[in-house]
């Protein structure tokens, strides 16, 4: 994957790869030992229903980095 900065990605709109809005990205987590990054931190999309994604505390999805496909207009990850 071509390489990306993190101030490109704030506010990206994230979508599942069946085509359904997620949401926009609110931030990235990241394991401070390793430098490898965990999650995405995305603020929900008002129409979203029935995700398997587990919700932080304050609500937001957390999408493990693992499941990106793609990055261009939208952040596309595996559903």
């Amino acid at each position: 994957m071509a390489e990306i900065l993190a101030e490109n990605l704030s506010g990206k709109d994230v979508m599942g790869s069946d085509g359904k809005e997620l949401g926009s990205l609110y931030n990235i987590t990241m394991d401070l030992s390793s430098g490898s990054l965990n999650h995405l931190v995305i603020d929900p999309a008002e129409s979203l229903r029935n995700t398997d994604f587990e919700y932080s505390d304050q609500g937001r999805l957390m999408v493990p980095v693992d499941r990106v496909t793609a990055v261009k207009d939208h952040m596309i990850v595996q559903r």
